[in-house]
């Protein structure tokens, strides 16, 4: 149960993670992704908002084609 529940919450990410034009939507994709997935995990909200937050714009600055 807990391989199917890291896979959606992997998959859910992985949609969101491209999106956003601005920094600002950027920011706020990866939050909502991050929280989503530590939701389905059971984790800490806030920590998964501030990890998917921090790995979207990391990501996007890193690969701007792909965003």
């Amino acid at each position: 149960m807990r391989a199917k529940s890291l896979i959606a919450a992997l998959s859910l990410c992985g949609l969101v993670a491209a999106c956003g034009d601005t920094t600002g939507e950027r920011l706020i994709y990866g939050a909502g992704a991050g929280a989503a997935g530590s939701a389905l995990l059971n984790g800490n909200l806030v920590t998964g908002a501030a990890i998917g937050a921090a790995a979207n714009l990391v990501y996007c600055q890193e690969n701007p084609r792909r965003c």
